[in-house]
């Protein structure tokens, strides 16, 4: 730089300084920052808006309805006007749309003649949801995982064709991601008859029909697994053991019978255990081969034996510490009624306690109430699914208990009524007044959220 231009810039500068420190009205020069650098003061026009939080999406508000009513099936435009509170009454029904969610849900299950709006990650399975233009909110999310259970599955003796007995329900069946049931005869026919005519036997090529149908894991926990001797059941837990079906409820000693089946599926794991109380098949112990057992009344004992008991509930604890659901399968009851044996309700209650999800019951033949422990479902008895008793009306019917879970979370439960052909004794679902008559003998002895008025 010329030495000239050097010193008009430093009388610049210094009349630029002077003019700073007398003129109240000029911006102040930016102090330096200690690596040399000076500080800025942005103006009005160049500041940046703070970023808006993100917002939750709102949660989406469905309609549900009680327990023991059919699902209602609402068009998009119902929908919205039940949901925004526009009405109070809808087709005789009681709308409830505000308030508490709790005290929303408790209107609806003590009440068959409420329906009310909650938030969808509130619904729980002693209410129904509404669908909505043919979509069901829960089973519809992208979380659900949807569990079928079915009753007593007895494919011999008078069952003329396993496979065309099993045909027309199969494609529900496979549509679950998980089906269990509970099988009523052995794999194998290596012994003697233990139970003359009511002795229930067949090979392993049973198995082809019941992984057709969809089952996932099958109970032996039951009357009819001994029934052709210790060898036939060894056979029968090897070969279930070997082959892609989950068993549970029998092994050769107690802790094998104990021992839990799993599956799981889109990061939802499932544990069965199941126990029989009804006797005829040995009962295992620590040291020899049968079912897990319970001893209570009315079939193996006058009262129920603590042990016995103490055992399975240890059993579910232990279930629960390495699956997310944990479902008992208890053999119990009286045949030929839809009533609960009053020691069922006690049993369940424990069950619940030690960390079952869901205790779905068989043995009875016929259809029995649900309960509700502690938010748990317990369904006393589905009837029959495949089993050759064409001597009643009621061992011909049953349901299917369809249910979703979010995760851990049981959200849903749904009874799906079938009759059995008195002929080949294939169940098929039914509609119309068959649906409210099977259903009304469950409602009959059902409590709590599942109970219709008059009912116990």
């Amino acid at each position: 730089m010329r030495p000239g231009r050097a010193l008009v810039s430093a009388g610049v500068l210094a009349a630029v300084l002077l003019a700073g420190c007398t003129d109240g009205a000029s911006e102040p020069v930016p102090a330096a920052e200690p690596g040399g650098q000076p500080t800025t003061s942005a103006g009005p026009e160049d500041e940046q808006p703070e970023p808006e939080p993100e917002r939750e999406p709102e949660p989406e508000l469905v309609v549900v309805g009680h327990a023991s009513e059919p699902p209602l099936r609402l068009s998009s435009s119902t929908s919205a006007r039940l949901v925004g509170g526009e009405v109070t009454r809808w087709r005789g029904r009681r709308v409830v749309a505000t308030g508490p969610v709790e005290r929303r849900l408790r209107a609806v299950e003590r009440d068959p003649g409420t329906v009310a709006v909650v938030p969808v990650g509130a619904v729980r399975p002693t209410v129904v949801v509404a669908r909505v233009d043919g979509r069901d909110p829960v089973r519809d999310d992208p979380r659900a995982v949807d569990l079928t259970v079915v009753g007593d599955v007895m494919l011999v003796r008078g069952v003329p064709d396993p496979w065309r007995a099993l045909a027309p329900t199969a494609a529900r069946l496979r549509g679950a991601d998980v089906t269990v049931g509970n099988l009523e005869s052995t794999l194998s026919l290596d012994g003697a008859p233990t139970q003359g005519g009511d002795s229930f036997g067949a090979t392993p090529v049973l198995l082809g029909p019941l992984r057709r149908a969809g089952f996932d894991a099958l109970s032996l926990a039951n009357n009819h697994a001994g029934d052709f001797g210790e060898r036939a059941l060894l056979d029968t837990v090897r070969t279930l053991r070997a082959s892609p079906i989950g068993v549970f409820g029998a092994g050769p000693d107690r802790a094998a019978a104990g021992r839990a089946a799993y599956v799981e599926r889109s990061g939802v794991r499932f544990a069965f255990v199941g126990f029989n109380a009804i006797g005829e098949t040995p009962r295992a112990t620590p040291s020899s081969p049968g079912a897990l057992s319970v001893r209570m009344p009315p079939r193996t004992g006058p009262r129920l034996v603590e042990a016995d008991l103490r055992h399975v509930e240890r059993t579910i604890a232990r279930a629960g510490e390495r699956a997310d659901v944990v479902v008992a399968l208890p053999h119990w009851g009286t045949q030929y009624t839809h009533r609960p044996e009053p020691v069922q309700r006690t049993v369940a209650r424990r069950l619940v306690a030690a960390g079952a999800d869901l205790v779905v019951g068989g043995h009875p033949h016929w259809v029995q109430g649900v309960d509700v422990v502690d938010g748990v479902p317990v369904a006393h008895s589905l009837g029959n699914f495949v089993f050759d008793m064409e001597f009643m009306e009621q061992t011909l019917e049953g349901v299917v208990l369809e249910a979703t879970f979010w995760g851990s979370e049981l959200k849903a439960v749904r009874l799906v009524p079938y009759a059995m052909d008195p002929t080949t004794f294939a169940p098929r679902f039914v509609r119309g007044e068959r649906v409210a008559g099977i259903l009304a003998d469950v409602w009959s002895t059902s409590t709590g959220p599942y109970a219709v008025s008059g009912a116990s």
